[in-house]
């Protein structure tokens, strides 16, 4: 046994000298991770702004035949789950006039190309289009564009300069940018790094026994996505967080402040969008919240007897609920009204902007008198089914001098938390309230005022079940 050790030290002994005598002057190389700053020679460097020209010229994908180089600052970082697979790259260090994202077949990317780095792509064979909206840089594949195979990147496909530069993030209003979703120009505003201030999430998200997490609930699918509204003009925005992201579990802050991130699309293309890399990039730590002005009662309620309800149930079509008494009128001049739906034989209150061509969509829809003068501690209640959303944009109000035209009379808001739905599908009824209208006398209306705005806020809502209680 002692030979045997003894063997073993022999052994060790000559493999470090070995190992160390391969190593001049005593010192061990380090691999060299210094950057050169590539020589393109006389090879053509195009701006992002340049792809976005040419796509619009063609109004459709482009595949560049030559060898020419396309330059831009990296601004996203996939190091913590949120940007998959994929680089946003920008023109500029500051004042970007345009991004474009290129797909890449390869994670992670933060290693090589980190935030600020200016890089070089050569565009031969590649292909730009516009892919869920945005501008978008890959391979050809018909009209669709697909990943840069991961061993492209080794054939120099990809060039990293030395320079490493701060972005400077292009501040944006939220206002702005409903409208310009329309323009043709719009897919420019994207694959940006920007700064939103003096925005917050919405109450209904963070706020209360149990606030939201970034993409931890149970309803999250693909992406957690919530509401972020500006203090300033109340335009809303989908602030959209990926299930495989490291901080989908963390809670979302309460506060109000600025945010930073990329702006870009939804899946469908059709409204935008507000990334970030990392939770770095929220600062809402003002907890000096922006939000409207709620009635309040504070004399006790609960505990009462239903003594109004209407589950639509006995109505043919939304004509035989105007005719019971509701006032269902769009004060915007489009055509979006409350509707009747059905399903599984059960009705309900329903409205949608999706596909209206409406800019502007501000639909009440009231019911009939409820007389209060005969009950005590009074509750208000009903079912909300969230289908298909992109932001909240219904409020609950009442009125205690309402004549028939919604414009002449006097409305307060109600604290009433409307559920979130999922972005691409159907959500499940929940029950909104108890909300307690025990200190209200005489004759009051309650009215469900929708505030879309095709495509950007189109969120569908079922209402059900409105019930009214007392004692």
């Amino acid at each position: 046994m002692k030979t045997l050790n003894l063997y073993k030290l022999i052994i060790l002994f000559f493999a470090v000298t070995m190992i160390s005598s391969c190593v001049k002057d005593d010192d061990y190389d380090v691999p060299n991770i210094v950057v050169v700053e590539p020589d393109l020679g006389d090879t053509p460097v195009i701006t992002v702004n340049n792809i976005a020209s040419a796509w619009e010229q063609e109004q459709g994908n482009v595949t560049f035949e030559t060898e020419q180089y396309l330059e831009g600052y990296v601004v996203s970082n996939d190091e913590f789950g949120n940007f998959f697979e994929e680089i946003i790259i920008q023109d500029n260090l500051e004042n970007p006039t345009t991004g474009i994202r290129v797909l890449i077949d390869e994670s992670p990317l933060f290693t090589r190309f980190e935030i600020g780095r200016k890089i070089y792509i050569n565009l031969q064979d590649l292909t730009v289009g516009i892919s869920n909206g945005v501008l978008t840089l890959g391979i050809g594949g018909g009209t669709y564009i697909e990943a840069i195979p991961a061993p492209r990147l080794e054939n120099d496909v990809i060039l990293r300069s030395a320079e490493v530069a701060t972005i400077v993030p292009l501040e944006i209003n939220l206002s702005d940018l409903p409208s310009l979703n329309e323009d043709e120009d719009a897919f420019r505003l994207t694959n940006r790094l920007v700064k939103i201030n003096n925005v917050q999430f919405n109450r209904n998200d963070v706020l209360g026994d149990n606030p939201l997490t970034y993409a931890g609930e149970q309803s999250d699918e693909f992406d957690g996505e919530r509401s972020l509204e500006s203090c300033d003009s109340g335009s809303t925005i989908v602030f959209s967080t990926s299930t495989f992201a490291d901080f989908k579990s963390v809670t979302m802050p309460s506060g109000r402040g600025s945010v930073t991130g990329i702006l870009t699309k939804n899946f469908f293309g059709d409204t935008f969008n507000f990334v970030i890399n990392d939770v770095t990039g929220v600062n809402l730590d003002n907890e000096d919240r922006c939000d409207p002005d709620f009635f309040s009662c504070t004399t006790p309620s609960g505990g009462g007897a239903t003594f109004y309800e209407d589950d639509f149930e006995s109505y043919g079509d939304f004509s035989d609920a105007e005719s019971a008494g509701w006032t269902n009128v769009n004060v915007s001049g489009g055509n979006t009204e409350w509707e009747l739906g059905n399903f599984s034989n059960s009705n309900y209150a329903q409205i949608s902007g999706f596909t209206s061509g409406e800019d502007e969509i501000n639909v009440w829809l009231v019911s009939p008198s409820i007389d209060m003068d005969n009950t005590t501690g009074e509750e208000l209640l009903f079912d909300v089914q969230s289908n298909y959303d992109n932001g909240n944009i219904l409020t609950v109000l009442f009125s205690s001098d309402f004549s028939g035209d919604v414009t002449a009379a006097t409305w307060q808001s109600l604290d009433a938390a409307i559920p979130n739905g999922p972005s691409g599908g159907f959500g499940d009824f929940e029950t909104v309230g108890p909300i307690n209208i025990s200190c209200l006398d005489g004759s009051i209306n309650i009215a469900f005022l929708y505030e879309g705005s095709d495509p950007s806020a189109t969120t569908r809502y079922h209402v059900d079940n409105f019930t009214v209680t007392g004692n």
